[in-house]
């Protein structure tokens, strides 16, 4: 939408209202590939992504959002996942029929949660991974002829047994940065997302033998994150002052821009100051009360050499969270090749700086398949008049919120990059970033000991719409919160009452008895005819707020802030109905104008409810017989009549008919009681 129209709205409302740009890519943070979803993929993230989407296109119009996520295709996790089930033989097929499969399973619980991303695409499948390929070597080639890369020899770990070095999750240790309380530490990288060099892994273990690793080197190339240290640092500034990116976020960050720091164990202390003289430069930092000491280095490089004196003196230690160099390449055979610089060869890209740019690949795939110029993909990345939104959970913000940023910096076309791109370069990504979603007060993981359940178990006990509302109320962008559904809950008793199905009672109770009793009234009193009046003024003056509210709301993200605002529009729409509506008390034009009163609320509440539970509204839309100009807010405060002609006759409703419903599971429930 133009900044005249935006204009003219602040104008119709007479209130400041948030701006939204012209067009807009939204994406959903990349689901792996060795497996279906749970329901934190779901509930977590891609819901909240497909909600904001969903408000876009009928906010700016469809056309000019790109809604993209998809399966993430390569890494050492996946190619064990494809090994260790075919040799327990519950997997039959290449390493591509696996990733296949699983992203296959993917779209179906995309779909029946009504999760619609104009492309769930596979970085690893079919066109976008053509796609994907080719816009990897173009990205890397171009941050290397900026001379943002360079060649680092570290060590990698090598099972002696086996005869192999090991990628990824082909090591599992202790992660060694401080107040990291994760037990699967991997090779470079830990479950929760931290970084760090390989010899740093605390008891380093092989998945393959059960063998306690050595290390050998080898080469690959890095992106030099840590000369953005300053940029980063600025960028956060501007971030702190925006209404639009949640506190977690510049939170997060920040705790990688400070000096590169190591802990050690008071009991190390006098081996410590015995060693003291022959450590780079560094400053001892003396906080008494704490069980480790700290010690701080100007330099990387400095901190890395006192580790390694540290390691062969025997005093255990863990280093604090800094920049280190963003690894782009490793020699794992299933990954993106990657291009060969300086005649270094046979490397692939590691998964995560690749699946980084995997949304812009997916956008030009999706813009093949609509049959648009090959650059229009930078209309939505590139411009100043486009922002992309990125929903990701807190444990990705390293990746999201630093290496990207940092990356995309590196690619401006000036000499002195700044924090602030020029149109036409990549525009910095405004990160959503979700607290984690607790199922039963414990932290799920799939590879952890609580066991989340699979999205699609879900749908055995609950409605799409039940579950869609009831995450979007959580408040997640605030605090991290447990999912609870009673089905799933041992300790849950008979009489409890399920929070996910208390959530969904304001639309399958309230909201579908408003609908129905306005249309079973009109039908019995006016054949079905929509009524040809004017909502009362008071009636446009609370749509006026509650849209205004929303709005505001959903700028900000504040997603269980805008069911607040349903809630509250939805019940007084009810308190007004079962005071007003008194069929064979009124005359025929007031029960018009009371009816003309309803049928405007219901529209009002079914386009702010549209982005959240589609299904519903939709099957609405179909009553009401109107088209998808219903849902555009260029139009938002009109009633039906606006979108219809005269003597405009509803689509019967035949009785008992539900457009917000509870699982069938639940009526035998209540049935047994």
């Amino acid at each position: 939408m133009s900044k005249d129209k935006n204009n003219d709205k602040k104008r119709n409302f007479e209130i400041p209202r948030p701006e939204f740009p012209e067009r807009a890519v939204i994406t959903g943070g990349m689901p792996y590939g060795n497996k279906e979803l749970h329901f934190g993929h779901v509930g977590g993230m891609l819901v909240f992504a497909d909600t904001f989407a969903r408000f876009l296109r009928d906010r700016i119009g469809k056309e000019n959002v790109i809604f993209v996520t998809g399966t993430d295709c390569y890494g050492s996790p996946i190619a064990e996942s494809w090994r260790q089930k075919c040799e327990k033989g519950e997997f039959e097929g290449s390493l591509e029929d696996f990733v296949r499969s699983n992203h296959d399973k993917q779209a179906d619980t995309l779909k029946a949660y009504s999760i619609s991303p104009d492309l769930f695409a596979a970085s690893g499948l079919d066109r976008s991974k053509e796609i994907h390929a080719e816009y990897t070597l173009e990205f890397l080639k171009d941050l290397y002829d900026k001379g943002q890369l360079e060649r680092i020899t570290t060590k990698q770990f090598f099972d002696e047994k086996a005869g192999v070095f090991l990628n990824g999750r082909q090591v599992i240790g202790k992660c060694p940065v401080e107040g990291c309380t994760s037990e699967k530490g991997y090779a470079d990288e830990c479950d929760l997302g931290h970084q760090y060099m390989p010899e740093n892994l605390i008891d380093p273990v092989s998945t393959l033998t059960g063998e306690t690793p050595s290390m050998k080197p080898v080469t690959n190339w890095y992106f030099k994150l840590c000369d953005y240290e300053e940029l980063l640092k600025e960028w956060i500034e501007k971030l702190k002052k925006r209404k639009d990116v949640r506190p977690v976020v510049w939170k997060t960050i920040s705790e990688f821009l400070k000096p590169p720091v190591i802990y050690v164990k008071r009991e190390f202390e006098e081996k410590y100051f015995s060693l003291k003289d022959s450590m780079p430069e560094h400053e001892y930092l003396e906080e008494k009360k704490k069980p480790s000491f700290t010690i701080e280095f100007k330099k990387l490089s400095d901190c890395d050499k006192a580790c390694e004196i540290l390691t062969k003196n025997g005093i255990r230690y863990r280093t604090g969270k800094t920049l280190v160099p963003f690894r782009l390449t490793g020699n794992i055979e299933w990954g993106v090749p990657a291009p060969v610089l300086e005649d270094e060869e046979g490397l692939t890209v590691w998964v995560w700086p690749e699946s980084l740019w995997a949304p812009i690949s997916f956008t030009k795939t999706f813009l093949e398949s609509e049959g648009k110029p090959s650059d229009d993909w930078k209309k939505f990345w590139c411009s100043k008049n486009s922002n992309v939104y990125q929903f990701i959970g807190q444990d990705n913000i390293y990746f999201y919120g630093i290496a990207e940023p940092a990356m995309w910096m590196a690619l401006q076309n000036k000499d002195v990059k700044t924090s602030e791109p020029d149109d036409g370069e990549l525009q910095m990504p405004i990160i959503v970033a979700n607290h984690h979603i607790l199922f039963l007060d414990k932290k799920a993981s799939s590879s952890g000991a609580v066991k989340p359940p699979m999205a699609d178990e879900l749908l055995n006990f609950y409605t799409p719409e039940q579950l869609r509302m009831h995450w979007l109320g959580l408040g997640l962008g605030q605090r991290s919160v447990s999912f609870m559904p009673k089905p799933f809950n041992p300790d849950a008793a008979p009489d409890d009452a399920d929070p996910v199905v208390k959530d969904g009672l304001l639309l399958s109770n309230v909201y579908n008895r408003i609908i129905r009793t306005a249309f079973y009234t009109n039908q019995k009193y006016f054949d079905g005819i929509l009524p040809d009046a004017e909502p009362e003024e008071s009636f446009k003056e609370d749509a006026k707020k509650a849209v205004l509210e929303y709005e505001r709301y959903m700028a900000k993200f504040a997603f269980h802030q805008c069911t607040y605002v349903l809630d509250g529009y939805i019940r007084n729409t009810s308190k007004y109905m079962s005071k007003a509506l008194k069929p064979d008390e009124q005359s025929p034009d007031e029960l018009k104008q009371t009816l003309a009163n309803l049928f405007y609320t219901i529209r009002i509440t079914a386009i702010l409810l549209h982005p959240m539970a589609p299904i519903g509204t939709e099957k609405l839309r179909e009553y009401l017989i109107a088209d998808e100009r219903i849902w555009s807010w260029d139009h938002i405060l009109e009633p039906l009549n606006y979108f219809v002609e005269k003597e405009h006759k509803l689509k019967f409703l035949p009785p008992r008919t539900d457009f917000f419903t509870r699982h069938e599971s639940q009526f035998a429930v209540n049935e047994e009681k």
